[in-house]
C-alpha cells in the first residue's frame, strides 16, 4: 500500500500528541514537546534511532491542554498524520523541552492502541492511497480539481512575482499533483485549527476539495476587500502577503501568511506621522527621522527592531510643546490655599508671589522650591495644593532609597532592558511640559556603585541648565525650565551642598497646640468621620477633648499621630453605633458630677460609653469627654513630668532639634569621691562630648568667682571628685553644640547645691571664654517647650531675630531671655540669680605696637 507521496509507513507508529496545531500532509510545522509522554518519545525514538523508519512518527491532534494531562490517556482523534522528524532541538529554558520540525507524509487511522507508557504506540492503517486518485481529471472530481487549481493560481497571482520565492511557488502549482494541492494550500493560508482538522478528516479527495475551496475563496475575497479599502494600485497589493518556506518536501516547501491587518502594514508610516506631528525641536526630529530610516530597512525579527520602535514611540509621545495654561487668579488661589491648609503662612506667601510674577511676566522659569520640615506637617499635600491652585498636572516622584543614577537620568540604549529616567517617564505620564513635579524625600537619596543620584539631580534642579536636560535614553535635550519642581526633606544635613545650593529652602516648622486643634476640627475629624462611615450627628469631639489628645496622647511636630488617635476614637464609636448601644448625650454646660441623685442627673462619658442597653435605639450625638477618651485610648502616654524631675540639684532642661521636630532634653549630673574623672553617658556624639568638656573647663576656671567647691571643700570642683553626666533617653543618639548652656547650668547646680527653676529651658552653644553663640531650629525648640508647659526660655542673643517666626499667642505665653554670656544664663536659670562674689576679672587694654 503506497501513499501519494510514495512513502510506505510502518504498521506500528509511536504517537506524538499535539495541542497547538494540526499537521497536514505536504506541510511542515514546528512542534514544542514538554509533556511526559512526548518527551519520552523523543528521547527513546528520535534521539536514539538511526534508520529512516525510526524518524517517522504519528502526529495526533489533541484538544486537551497538556499541562492538565492526567495519568490516564485522553481520548485521541481517530485520524492523524504520519510525519518525518527533520530536526530535533533541545532547550532547558524556561523549562526542559524539545522543538521538532516535522514534515507531513500521509494520513492514517488509529486501528488499535498497543501501549500507553512510557509513550503511546498504536497499530495504524495508512490512508491517501495512490490508486484512489488515478482519475482526478474525470467527472465531478476533475471539475472540482480544475476549479481548485484556478483559485490557487488566482491567489498566488495576487502576490508580487518579482519575489523569487513567489515565482517558484507559481511554477510548482503546475508540477505538483492535483491531489496534494488541498492539503498544501490549506496549511498555507490563514485558517483556524478547527478548519484544518476538518480538512484532515476529509479522507475522500472529493470531500477534501469541497472543504478547502471555500477557504481559498474566503482568502481571495479578503484580499480584494483590503485592496479596495486602501485604494492602492494593483501592483502595491502584491506586498500584502509574505511567503516563507514550508510545504510538502524539504527544499520545496511553502507557506503563506498574512503580515497583519491594515494597521500593521501601515505601522511604520503611522509611526512616522506621529513623530512628525509631535512638534519636537529640530535636533530631536533629525534623530527620529534617522532612526525611522534605519527601522524601515531592518527586518522585524531583529531584536533591535523592537528597541528602535519603542524609542520612536516614546519620542512621539513626549510633550515637546504641549502645556497647560496657568490659573492666574491671585484671590482665588489665596482662598484655595487657605481652605486646604491652616497656618503655613510662609509657604502660601511664596506660592502667591510666584503667581503674581507669573501674571506680570509669562516667560518666568519654574522655581526650585525645597520644603524642609518634620514629618506630618503637610509638605507633600502642599505640593498637591499648589498644582491645583495653578491648574497644572501633578506628578509625585518618591526618591526615598533611590541609589542608582539611572533612575534619574535613564539608561543608555546599548543596555538590555534600558528605559528612560523618572523625570522623562513622569513627563510622558502627565502629557504636558509644565507640570508640578514633587521630588519627595530628597534627603533620603542613597549612593552606591551605580552612581550618585543626588549628583544626577544637579542638572534637573538647576534653573540655568535644565532648559537642556539630556536623558541618557533619549540622548537629545529636553526643556525642563517650565516645570515647577518642589522637593521635600526632613533635614538639610544629608542633602549634598551642591544640590542644596540649587534649591530655594523654605522651612516648614511644626504646629502649635492651637494650630493642631484648628487643623483637627477643620480637616482631620471630618475626614476620619467620612472614612469610618460616621456623621457629625453621630459623633462629636469637643475642643477640650482634642486638646487633651494633643497634649497627653501625642507629642509630635506634625499631625499624623493625632489623626491616628482620632481614627481610634471613631472606630470605637463605630462599634457602639453598629451594635445599637444606647448612649446618652452629656450636657456640656451643666455639671457632670453634681449633688443630684444618680437617677436624675446626666450620665458621665464613661457611663454613656459603657451603656449596653441593646433594646433602645442609640441616642445621638455621642460626645467624647475625658473619661470616655481614657476608656478608648487608655491611660495618658505623656505626663507633665518637668517639675517632678527638677527636685534635686544637678538637673537642667535643654532644647533639642530632631528631624521629627523640637524636643525637650533633660541633663542630669552627679558627683562622688574620685580622681577628677568626667563620665558621659547617653549615646553622645563627638560635638556634645566636647561641649561637656568645655563646660567643665569654664566652671573650673570660674570656680572661685561663683564659690563652687567640691565635696572636700576645695576651690577646684573636680579635685577628689568624679562627675557623671547623663543625657536621657539613653537609647536615642544625640549630638550638636546647642546643649552647651544646659550642661553649664546643670553642673553649676550640682556644684552649688542650688535647684534650677522648674519652668526654664535653654539652648545655645558656648565658648571657652563664656560666650553664648547662636544655634538653629529655634522655632521648633520653642514650640516643644511650649508643649511641655515651660514658661521661661533662654536663647542666644543673636537668635532674637528668629522669634519673629513664632506665633504671637505662643510668644505671649513665654518669657524669653536673650543671653550673650554664661553669666546671664546662670542668672536667669536660678531663682534670685547666680551672683558672683566679685566682679569678673577684666584684662587691661594693651596698645598695639605695630
Amino acid at each position: 500500500m503506497a501513499s501519494s507521496s510514495g512513502v510506505q509507513i510502518p504498521g506500528r507508529l509511536p504517537l506524538l500528541l499535539t495541542h497547538d496545531g494540526v499537521l497536514l500532509p505536504g506541510s511542515t510545522v514546528r512542534v514544542s514537546v514538554d509533556t511526559g509522554r512526548n518527551m519520552q518519545l523523543v528521547k527513546s525514538r528520535l534521539l536514539k534511532g538511526t534508520s529512516l523508519k525510526s524518524t517517522i512518527i504519528g502526529v495526533i491532534p489533541n484538544t486537551r491542554d497538556p499541562e492538565q494531562e492526567a495519568d490516564e490517556l485522553p481520548t485521541l482523534h481517530s485520524i492523524g498524520t504520519a510525519g518525518l522528524a527533520v530536526q530535533v532541538v533541545g532547550s532547558n529554558w524556561p523549562k526542559p523541552h524539545y522543538t521538532l520540525l516535522i514534515t507531513g507524509l500521509c494520513r492514517f487511522r488509529v486501528a488499535q492502541l498497543l501501549k500507553e507508557r512510557p509513550f503511546v504506540v498504536a497499530e495504524v492503517e495508512q490512508l491517501d492511497q495512490l490508486e484512489q486518485y488515478m482519475d482526478t481529471d474525470q467527472g465531478e472530481l476533475g471539475e472540482l480539481s480544475q476549479r481548485f487549481y484556478q483559485a490557487a493560481v488566482q491567489l498566488v497571482g495576487m502576490l508580487d512575482m518579482s519575489v523569487p520565492v513567489v515565482a517558484k511557488l507559481r511554477k510548482l502549482l503546475d508540477s505538483l499533483p492535483r491531489d496534494t494541492l488541498p492539503d498544501i494550500l490549506a496549511s498555507m493560508i490563514r485558517t483556524t485549527n478547527k478548519e484544518k482538522l476538518q480538512v484532515l478528516d476529509a479522507v475522500d479527495l472529493e470531500e477534501r476539495f469541497k472543504k478547502t475551496l471555500p477557504l481559498i475563496t474566503r482568502q481571495i475575497e479578503g484580499l480584494k476587500l483590503l485592496q479596495n479599502t486602501r485604494k492602492l494600485r494593483p501592483d502595491d497589493n502584491k506586498k500584502v502577503l509574505a511567503v516563507r518556506k514550508g510545504g510538502m518536501y524539504p527544499g520545496r516547501q511553502f507557506s503563506l501568511e498574512e503580515e497583519g491587518d491594515e494597521e500593521d502594514v501601515d505601522d511604520t508610516s503611522l509611526l512616522e506621522r506621529k513623530v512628525k506631528g509631535a512638534n519636537m525641536p529640530e535636533p530631536a526630529l533629525r534623530v527620529c527621522l534617522k532612526e525611522l530610516k534605519r527601522l524601515k530597512k531592518m527586518p522585524q525579527s531583529m531584536p533591535e527592531y523592537a528597541l528602535t520602535r519603542n524609542y520612536l514611540e516614546l519620542m512621539a509621545e513626549l510633550p515637546w510643546s504641549k502645556s497647560t495654561s496657568d490659573c492666574l487668579d491671585i484671590r482665588a488661589a489665596r482662598v484655595l490655599l487657605d481652605n486646604d491648609h491652616y497656618a503655613m503662612e510662609k509657604l502660601k506667601r511664596r506660592v502667591l508671589e510666584y503667581l503674581a510674577v507669573r501674571q506680570l511676566k509669562s516667560t518666568l522659569k519654574g522655581p526650585i522650591l525645597c520644603f524642609v520640615g518634620p514629618p506630618g506637617v503637610g509638605k507633600t499635600s502642599v505640593g498637591r495644593s499648589i498644582a491645583r491652585t495653578l491648574g497644572r498636572e501633578f506628578h509625585r516622584i518618591a526618591l526615598g532609597g533611590v541609589c542608582d543614577q539611572s533612575d534619574i537620568r535613564g539608561h543608555r540604549r546599548t543596555y538590555v532592558g534600558s528605559m528612560p529616567g523618572r523625570i522623562i517617564n513622569g513627563l510622558k505620564t502627565v502629557g504636558v511640559n509644565n507640570p508640578v513635579f514633587l521630588l519627595d524625600e530628597v534627603d533620603k537619596l542613597g549612593k552606591s556603585l551605580q552612581g550618585d543620584p543626588a549628583a544626577a539631580l544637579l542638572e534637573v534642579l538647576d534653573p540655568e541648565q535644565n532648559h537642556s536636560f539630556t536623558d541618557h535614553y533619549l540622548n537629545v535635550s529636553f526643556d525642563l525650565s517650565q516645570v515647577l519642581f518642589i522637593a521635600t526633606a526632613n533635614t538639610t544635613a544629608t542633602i549634598p551642598p551642591a544640590l542644596l545650593d540649587r534649591m530655594e529652602v523654605l522651612q516648614v516648622p511644626g504646629y502649635t497646640q492651637e494650630e493642631k486643634v484648628e487643623i483637627a476640627h477643620r480637616h482631620l475629624i471630618p475626614h476620619q468621620l467620612e472614612q469610618h462611615g460616621l456623621t457629625p450627628q453621630q459623633l462629636q469631639i469637643p475642643q477640650h477633648t482634642t486638646q487633651e489628645i494633643i497634649s497627653r496622647y501625642t507629642r509630635e511636630a506634625g499631625v499624623r499621630s493625632l489623626e491616628r488617635k482620632i481614627g481610634a476614637v471613631c472606630r470605637a464609636v463605630a462599634v457602639k453605633v453598629a451594635e445599637g448601644h444606647k448612649i446618652s448625650k452629656p450636657d456640656p454646660s451643666g455639671p457632670q458630677h453634681g449633688p443630684e441623685e444618680a437617677g436624675d442627673r446626666e450620665r458621665t462619658g464613661e457611663e454613656a460609653y459603657r451603656d449596653t442597653d441593646m433594646t433602645a435605639p442609640p441616642e445621638m450625638p455621642i460626645v467624647i469627654d475625658s473619661v470616655a477618651l481614657k476608656d478608648i485610648l487608655g491611660p495618658p502616654v505623656f505626663e507633665m513630668e518637668v517639675s517632678e524631675r527638677l527636685t534635686l540639684p544637678g538637673v537642667a532642661i535643654g532644647l533639642a532639634w530632631t528631624p521629627l521636630g523640637g524636643e525637650i532634653m533633660f541633663v542630669e549630673a552627679s558627683r562622688m569621691e574620685g580622681e577628677g574623672q568626667l563620665t558621659l553617658t547617653g549615646q553622645l556624639g563627638d560635638v556634645m562630648k566636647e561641649s561637656a568638656h568645655l563646660a567643665i573647663s569654664w566652671l573650673r576656671s570660674n570656680a572661685k568667682l561663683y564659690q563652687l567647691t567640691n565635696i572636700a571643700g576645695s576651690q577646684d570642683p573636680l579635685e577628689g571628685t568624679d562627675v557623671h553626666l547623663h543625657f536621657p533617653a539613653g537609647a536615642v543618639t544625640k549630638d550638636g553644640p546647642s546643649a552647651g548652656v544646659t550642661i553649664v547650668t546643670c553642673l553649676a547646680s550640682l556644684f552649688s547645691g542650688r535647684l534650677v527653676r522648674s519652668d526654664v529651658a535653654m539652648t545655645g552653644e558656648i565658648t571657652l571664654r563664656g560666650l553664648v553663640l547662636p544655634v538653629g531650629g529655634i522655632k521648633d525648640k520653642v514650640l516643644a517647650a511650649h508643649r511641655a508647659g515651660l514658661k521661661r526660655i533662654i536663647i542666644p542673643k543673636r537668635n532674637e531675630k528668629d522669634l519673629e517666626e513664632i506665633p504671637i499667642h505662643v510668644r505671649a505665653d513665654l518669657d524669653f531671655v536673650a543671653a550673650s554670656s554664661l553669666d546671664e544664663v546662670l542668672n536667669a536659670a536660678f531663682d534670685g540669680g547666680f551672683a558672683a562674689t566679685t566682679a569678673p576679672v577684666t584684662h587691661p587694654q594693651v596698645s598695639s605696637k605695630l
